[in-house]
């Protein structure tokens, strides 16, 4: 990066402390805008630790809509932690949640995340 696309000292600090997504995902990531993708959005969701999760997964979200992004993380504990990005347009936002609610995985949307938005987006 130039020196003009850098950051300065003199721009706002964002306090991460307390964002899951920064401390869980994102600084375990390599990454940055992808100038071409439009329509990401981000989700976290806790993975159940059993055979076929990740498929079940992927049979929620089927061949509609482009997975952008994975990240998964486990401390072994019951469940694993993913990071995911997928590409839906707005107008099909409502029935890709309802996908994400039928699954029955825990989830949350993570698109403005600051951490998401700083480091990825």
């Amino acid at each position: 990066a130039t020196i003009s696309e850098a950051k300065r000292p003199t721009d706002p600090v964002i306090d991460m402390s307390d964002n899951e997504t920064a401390k869980s995902h994102i600084r375990h990531m390599v990454g940055g805008p992808n100038p071409g993708l439009a329509n990401e959005h981000v989700y976290r969701l806790r993975f159940p630790e059993s055979k076929g999760a990740l498929l079940d997964f992927l049979q929620a979200v089927g061949q509609r809509w482009s997975i952008t992004m994975f990240h998964y993380r486990n401390h072994g504990a019951d469940y694993g932690r993913v990071l995911v990005g997928a590409q839906v347009p707005e107008s099909e936002l409502g029935s890709f949640n309802r996908h994400l609610v039928q699954l029955g995985y825990p989830y949350m949307e993570e698109t403005d995340n600051p951490a998401y938005r700083e480091f990825l987006a």
